[in-house]
């Protein structure tokens, strides 16, 4: 049978933590809790279930604290959950078959990660698979009885556990903060943190927090190529900054270049929405129309989903008040609109 280590970074989770440990403790054959700064009674909570718990001072980086927990691992395989996390009871079965049975072959065991809509502000589906549980100390082998060579990739397997996310609270203004800080000290963005950044901003962002990140993305049209993916995420946020700061010019530059090089959902509804706050509801309609039915989306699957839909419902209904419609165009547009909000309401986010 296998053997695990548990490996947590906390701080001030005091209202989750036992939830978490509670449902995964048993199934772990030692807890390595890692604190950066906690102010409540985290730290009472972990000393529970282990004695194997450490201080590490909070540095703005996730990654030097989860290799300063790997690093005190000792058994065969890491687990990695976070304080919000919790495995049901279905699952904890689940689990422990997977531990009985785990073949030491196998470097990475992914589980399928299941976040509430309301919580969910970097992906754009309900539930996705997430490297998990981690083999320690991996083995090289060679293969291929000819020409052979060192296999490289890692053995990856699926595993049908569900990791149930629950959350007390949105994380967004913490992770801005960090991405803010990285920017502003000259660390190098990823495309895969930028488009993280773009994403949880687009979903979750405040009109504060878009006009904090506006020197980013600016910097990202400025260095980098207009089609690659980078550029096409920044107008995305640039058009969103503009329209929030009422800078029509500047607003329609970057929706332009946009739908010139790169269409999408987002920035159709972002033209949407721009028309319906003049009240040129037809026009509204027009981008909405090619949000719902024309374009895909890059940041937020709501923009292609249930969000243009619902748009189409209020500009119909806006468009039912007008004075000078006949009873005819009135009886129309009110059927288009409950049509419309029907259709949002029954809309549902896509699995993985």
């Amino acid at each position: 049978m296998a053997t695990i280590s548990l490996c947590m970074i906390v701080k001030n989770e005091e209202a989750v933590l036992d939830r978490c440990l509670s449902s995964i403790a048993d199934l772990m054959d030692e807890i390595i809790i890692v604190d950066t700064g906690s102010t409540d009674g985290t730290k009472e909570i972990a000393a529970r279930y282990t004695d194997r718990l450490y201080d590490f001072k909070w540095n703005n980086d996730f990654s030097s604290a989860r290799n300063f927990s790997f690093s005190k691992a000792t058994m065969d395989y890491i687990y990695t959950a976070d304080a919000d996390e919790v495995l049901d009871y279905a699952n904890h079965r689940r689990f422990t078959f997977l531990k009985q049975s785990l073949q030491p072959e196998v470097d990475i065991v992914q589980m399928k990660y299941i976040t509430p809509d309301e919580f969910n502000t970097v992906m754009n589906i309900r539930d996705e698979y997430r490297p998990k549980l981690y083999k320690r100390l991996r083995q090289f082998r060679w293969v291929d009885p000819i020409h052979e060579t060192v296999q490289i990739q890692p053995l990856v397997f699926d595993s049908d556990i569900e990791i149930l996310h629950m959350p007390d609270k949105q994380h967004s203004s913490r992770d801005f903060a960090l991405f803010l800080h990285a920017f502003k000290n000259g660390q190098e963005i990823s495309d895969k943190l930028h488009t993280m950044y773009a994403r949880e901003l687009y979903i979750s962002g405040s009109d504060q927090d878009f006009q904090k990140a506006e020197p980013i993305f600016m910097r990202t049209l400025i260095e980098h190529d207009e089609k690659t993916s980078r550029c096409q995420e920044a107008a995305c946020i640039l058009c969103r900054c503009m329209r929030i700061k009422n800078d029509i010019s500047g607003f329609f530059k970057y929706a332009l270049r946009a739908m010139t090089y790169y269409p999408c959902s987002e920035i159709c509804c972002e033209l949407a929405a721009y028309f319906k706050q003049i009240n040129d509801f037809e026009e509204s309609i027009l981008w909405y129309s090619c949000a719902a039915h024309e374009t895909t989306c890059v940041l937020d699957v709501h923009t292609s989903g249930d969000l243009p839909l619902l748009g189409l419902s209020e500009c119909y209904a806006r468009l039912s008040e007008a004075a000078d419609l006949d009873l005819k165009a009135k009886d129309d547009c009110i059927s288009a609109s409950a049509s419309y909000r029907a259709a949002a309401e029954a809309w549902e986010m896509p699995h993985e």
